[in-house]
């Protein structure tokens, strides 16, 4: 696979962008783009040059951490709300005990804000990103993280 090095220009850009969205100014990380639109951060201590000598014997696609998905604008991943807490202060969006379980369980929340990338955090933690479509709000929370619902099933004693 081709690696695709971010160049400064670029990620100015991108920086740009994402202090607008939401606040953030500054990415101390090699920036690679792979697959569809998606931004990794790289920040270990292999070269430019290491990297794509590597990624012609190896497939390497995930190197570095997921952290930006390339749409109409930027939704950061979960991971990169967490990363990022410091900077974001823009387009935070509240969750309720209530909208929060469903949140953390794949569900869009009926939320009117107006259309945008929201960043959702509950109490003190950056839950992910959303999506308005100023009607809903559609949840981006990836599958493998999600809660599964448990139901609990009453205890009964033995009887004797």
């Amino acid at each position: 696979m081709h690696v695709h090095f971010i160049k400064t220009p670029e990620k100015r850009d991108i920086i740009k962008q994402l202090n607008d969205q939401f606040g953030v100014t500054d990415l101390p990380y090699l920036l690679i783009e792979s697959g569809k639109e998606k931004i990794r951060a790289f920040s270990g201590s292999l070269s430019k040059e290491e990297i794509a000598k590597l990624s012609e014997i190896a497939h390497i696609e995930l190197i570095g951490m997921y952290m930006i998905k390339k749409e109409s604008d930027m939704r950061l991943s979960l991971d990169a709300t967490n990363v990022l807490q410091k900077q974001i202060t823009k387009n935070i969006l509240e969750l309720s005990d209530a909208e929060y379980e469903l949140w953390v369980r794949g569900t869009d929340l009926e939320i009117k804000k107006p259309r945008g990338t929201y960043v959702m955090k509950y109490k003190n933690d950056f839950v992910g990103c959303g999506r308005s479509n100023e009607l809903c709000l559609f949840n981006y929370m990836p599958k493998d993280r999600r809660l599964k619902n448990q139901i609990k099933k009453p205890i009964v004693p033995n009887s004797i």
